[in-house]
């Protein structure tokens, strides 16, 4: 096959590739872009001063990353204990006292029905520093992922800052976004599995 019919053979099974995942339902940007106007409507934004809507636009985009490294954080432990400690893992390996606070969480929430909730497994209602001692209190287990617990800890502690900063209405500074997104790419450089 000669470099001109590879290259018409390459550029065919892209257009194949675009049509299927168009025929799958992918989301193109207008479609995107328009789910987000809507949610902005829904929300009230246009009422809001546009300067505090912009900063915390801003914002939102480091929370979606806090928010997707904590449940990364849930779903690497769930996936080292269960197959290293096995299906009873929260009962037998975490601590009652945060078996007990993730749970008391999980029955206070559950008893607002009209609100959608976290899901059902307690790890979901664990906040990040317990997710720490869930890692603490199994060393032997996540020394095998983490180079010291402590290194773990001091990511923890530092995703934990900036994200209180942000869910309390408080704006971080370019630093603070840059220190936080290289945490976040030394954790998953560290655990991919």
């Amino acid at each position: 096959m000669s470099s001109q019919e590879k290259l018409y053979a390459g550029v065919f099974r892209a257009l194949l590739t675009e049509e299927a995942l168009d025929r799958a339902g992918r989301k193109t940007r207008s479609t995107f872009d328009g789910e987000v106007a809507e949610i902005e409507g829904l929300a009230g934004l246009a009422v809001l001063d546009s300067e505090l809507v912009e900063r915390a636009k801003a914002m939102s985009v480091v929370y979606t990353a806090v928010a997707a490294f904590e449940n990364t954080v849930r779903e690497f432990i769930t996936k080292v204990m269960l197959e290293n400690a096995g299906a009873n893992w929260w009962e037998e390996k975490v601590s009652e006292r945060i078996r007990t606070a993730a749970e008391k969480r999980r029955d206070d929430k559950s008893k607002i029905k009209w609100h959608p909730q976290r899901g059902e497994d307690p790890i979901n209602y664990t906040m990040l520093p317990n997710l720490i001692n869930i890692i603490r209190q199994n060393e032997e287990i996540f020394l095998a992922f983490l180079p010291d617990i402590d290194w773990a800890a001091s990511v923890f502690d530092t995703i934990e800052r900036s994200r209180n900063v942000i869910m309390h209405s408080g704006t971080l500074t370019k630093r603070d976004i840059s220190r936080l997104g290289s945490l976040i790419r030394d954790w998953a450089a560290q655990v991919a599995t």
